[in-house]
């Protein structure tokens, strides 16, 4: 046996014997190079499998700090609006304003419910004037699309493409697509999207992704060229120390950016989330929850999103479940997501609080399922401003 196929053996019974994956649960065009490339666990994100693992997480921080890493994100799965009526029907979805969306933008976008409840918080892509790719994080809006557009009375057309997104990110993300594709693609503009290819494989780039750190997504647009598109980023982007990865929880809680079913689901409102500046409730069109959007804002929340420092030794991963935050002994909400920042050196969070406690530098005790967070009667966690670090998003943004 040669020593190509005594490696292929191994990664044979690595996918068979270790992750036992079953054909209900998809993968994205991307799987085997990421085991290949030294994937060792993965979770569910829109009914397809994600790489988790590639090591250690603190390792992958700095590497997408520092140089650059690839993601497989191909369970940012698309949903493709199009028709005469696309951009009406788009509207309808999402409590942005859209009008002067303009064809090559990107939009951070929120999909309400009609109660005024966050259901996703995807970016929008508009790649023509009646063409719209809803770039999904981990719910079923391709469903609830569908199903509004069965009683819209519009003229469109909904379903899911063969796309399949990478992010490419970090400081030298930029030196790695210039050699992908050459000086041009440096005037690509934040949030601003560019039809490619390469070598003949179709893409759409966009100055976008899930790290608050300079970066790109690829969206690849036929499945059958993953393993090749992987491969050649990753040989482009040798020269400049470009790594395999994962997205990471550390950067993503510094940067104060949400993770669906974590930090909001369907009983969140975008007040409470601080996203007021995403809710147009002035805008001519109508969207769905926008008679609920406007009463909430006219009341008031009664919670509210609130960054914590947590004291003590450091986490030793991320928070697995939520985590009560009290105060004099009364439960007054819950941390959603947690992590160890190695660059703050501190232990740092997300979380819930009732209105009424959400004043900056107001001492908390958080508790965790095993109790190691905090000492009995100790109130070990101040509340502070977020996100916790590049307030501005200037990094990304550069």
């Amino acid at each position: 046996m040669t020593q190509e196929e005594d490696f292929q053996a191994q990664l044979d019974d690595l996918q068979t014997e270790d992750f036992g994956f079953g054909t209900q649960i998809r993968k994205s065009p991307y799987f085997d190079a990421t085991v290949r490339w030294g994937a060792k666990g993965f979770s569910v994100y829109n009914h397809m499998y994600i790489p988790r693992d590639f090591g250690d997480p603190e390792q992958n921080f700095w590497n997408l700090v520092n140089d650059a890493i690839l993601c497989d994100v191909g369970v940012e799965r698309q949903v493709e609006i199009t028709g005469p009526d696309a951009a009406k029907f788009t509207q309808m979805l999402t409590c942005r304003d859209l009008s002067t969306m303009a064809v090559g933008q990107c939009k951070y976008v929120l999909i309400t419910n009609a109660d005024g409840g966050l259901l996703n918080d995807p970016i929008l892509l508009r790649l023509a004037e009646n063409h719209f790719w809803i770039s999904l994080a981990d719910s079923d809006i391709l469903l609830w699309a569908q199903g509004i557009a069965v009683h819209a009375g519009m003229d469109v057309t909904i379903c899911e493409p063969d796309v399949s997104p990478l992010q490419l990110q970090g400081p030298k993300s930029g030196e790695i697509m210039r050699a992908l594709f050459g000086d041009d693609i440096m005037s690509l503009k934040y949030y601003w999207l560019r039809e490619l290819e390469l070598d003949g494989i179709p893409l759409i780039a966009s100055r976008t992704g899930w790290s608050s750190e300079l970066g790109y997504e690829l969206y690849l647009q036929d499945g059958s060229r993953g393993d090749e598109l992987w491969e050649k980023i990753m040989a482009a982007g040798a020269p400049f120390g470009l790594q395999p990865g994962h997205t990471s929880s550390i950067r993503r809680i510094e940067g104060g950016m949400l993770s669906y079913h974590a930090d909001a689901d369907s009983s969140t409102n975008p007040f409470e989330l601080g996203l007021d500046r995403l809710v147009n409730l002035d805008m001519e069109a109508d969207f769905i929850g926008k008679a609920a959007l406007r009463r909430i804002k006219e009341e008031g929340v009664s919670r509210k999103q609130v960054g914590v420092i947590i004291e003590g030794e450091p986490l030793k991963g991320p928070n697995t479940s939520y985590w009560r935050i009290e105060k004099n002994g009364v439960v007054i909400g819950k941390v959603t997501s947690a992590v160890y920042s190695p660059r703050l050196e501190q232990n740092i969070a997300l979380a819930m609080v009732a209105t009424e406690h959400a004043n900056l530098g107001a001492r908390v005790k958080v508790v965790n399922r095993s109790g190691v967070v905090n000492e009995a009667g100790t109130e070990n966690a101040v509340i502070v401003e977020r996100p916790f670090y590049d307030p501005k998003k200037s990094i990304a943004a550069a």
